[in-house]
């Protein structure tokens, strides 16, 4: 029986770590994991960790790692009961190296981690910087157009054909707050899988074309 392929996929915000993986997504049938959609429907939970989540969350506090590690584990039970499990795509996480550790006996302890990826997609600073402060919001879907290829030349939402707009926390002084937080805490849990030989790293700064084809040909 063939392993369910485990990807993780990591990178600065701007990378286009998000539209690659649903290119993974649809092209593997993966399931997925994003730490970001976890917490934000854990929140509406009212009980003591919901309301604490949505407190931490708005205060722009990272998550302990108990907590976010719980949410990963109950997704992962839940794709291990499914009959036809795939595998599965991780996007922006473990973001911390303790984070990572802990991951690694998760997929021990469900037999998942003899078909595992960790592509890092490579984007500059001053790239990402460009990107983020040009990348826009539909005003009524809420999808996120990243300023890449044909996105660019895109007046309103391919989706909704909802207008676009640059959000307010895609400041340059915003983002260059959050790329130092991602230098400081990411950029470890990319060294260590780097150490372990497990890193594919795919530059970033290509058509986004380019960045799945070489990512198909890495895998």
């Amino acid at each position: 029986m063939k392993k369910p392929l485990i990807i993780i996929i990591l990178g600065a915000q701007g990378s286009g770590k998000g539209t690659q993986t649903k290119f993974l997504m649809e092209k593997f049938g993966l399931e997925y994991i994003g730490s970001g959609d976890l917490l934000r429907a854990r929140r509406k939970k009212k009980d003591f960790t919901g309301i604490k989540t949505g407190q931490v969350i708005d205060a722009g506090i990272r998550i302990h790692t108990p907590v976010i590690f719980k949410l990963w584990m109950d997704k992962m039970e839940e794709f291990k009961n499914k009959p036809r499990f795939k595998g599965l795509i991780m996007e922006g996480s473990p973001r911390t190296v303790m984070e990572a550790e802990m991951f690694e006996l998760a997929l021990d302890w469900y037999g998942w981690h003899k078909n595992k990826k960790v592509i890092y997609i490579d984007i500059s600073l001053k790239e990402a910087i460009w990107r983020l402060t040009k990348r826009r919001m539909c005003k009524k879907c809420g999808r996120i157009m990243p300023f890449v290829g044909e996105f660019r030349k895109m007046k309103r939402c391919d989706k909704c054909g909802g207008e676009l707009y640059t959000r307010k926390d895609d400041s340059e002084k915003a983002i260059k707050k959050r790329l130092g937080w991602y230098q400081k805490e990411v950029m470890p849990v990319i060294n260590y899988y780097k150490k372990r030989g497990e890193l594919i790293k795919i530059n970033g700064e290509q058509p986004i074309e380019k960045v799945f084809k070489d990512i198909l040909k890495a895998l």
